[in-house]
């Protein structure tokens, strides 16, 4: 009597070829990006950033929390106290306005 070689799953399944169909590749013209919807308290306002250490973004918030506010309040406050040591106006709103 012979003896049966057994096979791996992986020879098996190769063997038998795969089911799956594979998806069609879409040209790129059909690629469409859709932005995505901008939230209504960000209209008209515009995002002022830096780059600054770990420890400085930490006390930031950490004086947030103890004042009970938040930094976009803190951030405001300072740039009013920046633009009227140079005698411009005070415009920064708090509260998320511009």
């Amino acid at each position: 009597m012979a003896r049966q070689v057994k096979q791996s799953l992986a020879e098996v399944l190769s063997a038998a070829g795969s089911t799956r169909r594979t998806p069609e590749a879409q040209p790129d013209a059909e690629k469409v990006e859709v932005p995505k919807p901008k939230p209504k308290t960000r209209t008209g306002t515009r995002m002022i950033a830096g780059h600054f250490s770990a420890e400085v973004s930490w006390q930031l918030r950490a004086l947030a929390v103890e004042r009970r506010t938040t930094v976009q309040d803190l951030l405001a406050e300072a740039l009013n106290g920046l633009f009227a040591a140079y005698g411009k106006p005070e415009i920064a709103r708090s509260g998320g306005g511009a």
